[in-house]
């Protein structure tokens, strides 16, 4: 598992002119292709439809630009974030669909709520897993508002975190599955540390029945805290980005080995963000 990706700006225009392995590298394109499941968090609309939204920052990529993400070996993407509308509901079901083309399975948003809410089925090693996203961040006015933005019966749009709907996805999900893998976009750009509220949305995700909770958002490592039965990863922060400097380009690989009895093992393999937004195997 890692954290953001986020293949627009100058990430989309290199993937375009020096080729797709540029994003991932060798070596860590390797590494991600040899697990089972390798997920993320897709950090921006990859279309050619659609109008930037009167936001702060708003990201798409080309299509083309997943690619990359065939060459890491990439079995699912979460939607379920604050860019995911950047460029409206037909971007974003077109990224859907462009996903589908690259055989990734999306979760955390689509066509309506069900969509949005509902989960992913992979199996893996006699193991059917299910992958749910959600996403509860500050709202910027009318560029990003839960108003707007959050899926409904007849309105495409991301599945929102509020405790219930966490709770509610997670059961569902594990109705018809062995593991349950939440990921959440949540907590407070550029600390360190998870919130309160964090905890509280990861800690009703892994008492619903998840296994494994994955974080995004805030654009920094954040800790990896083992609770009850599973094991949560507050924030992989940045992982494909360009524009940040600092503790902003320090990354990881979340490898985690599961089994019908929960986590067996885990660990944090560093990484490197160089060359203005390229991750690279420390």
């Amino acid at each position: 598992a890692v954290g953001d990706i986020m293949l627009a700006r100058s990430i989309g225009q290199r993937a375009v002119a020096s080729g797709a392995g540029l994003v991932f590298g060798d070596d860590l394109a390797a590494l991600l292709r040899s697990a089972d499941i390798t997920v993320g968090n897709l950090e921006c609309a990859v279309a050619e439809t659609g109008q930037p939204q009167s936001k702060g920052y708003t990201f798409r990529a080309p299509p083309s630009a997943l690619d990359a993400l065939d060459l890491a070996g990439f079995d699912a993407v979460s939607l379920a974030n604050n860019h995911a509308l950047d460029y409206g509901p037909t971007a974003l079901l077109d990224t859907a669909s462009n996903l589908a083309r690259h055989r990734i399975e999306a979760v955390g948003a689509g066509a309506d709520s069900a969509a949005a809410m509902g989960s992913r089925v992979i199996v893996r090693g006699g193991l059917r897993i299910a992958i749910v996203g959600l996403v509860e961040v500050a709202e910027e006015g009318a560029g990003f508002s839960r108003r707007t933005w959050e899926a409904t019966a007849t309105r495409p749009g991301v599945a929102w975190a509020d405790t219930d709907t966490v709770t509610a996805s997670v059961k569902a999900a594990a109705a018809s599955a062995d593991i349950v893998i939440a990921m959440l976009h949540f907590g407070i750009e550029y600390d360190a540390n998870p919130s309160a509220r964090q905890r509280q949305l990861a800690h009703a995700a892994i008492d619903a029945g998840a296994t494994l909770v994955i974080g995004s958002h805030p654009h920094v490592l954040q800790p990896v805290e083992e609770y009850g039965s599973g094991l949560i990863a507050y924030s992989l922060g940045n992982f494909v980005f360009d524009g940040f400097d600092g503790t902003s380009n320090d990354s990881a690989v979340l490898r985690v080995t599961l089994s019908r009895t929960g986590v067996d093992a885990w660990e944090l393999l560093p990484v490197k963000i160089v060359d203005n937004g390229l991750p690279r195997l420390r």
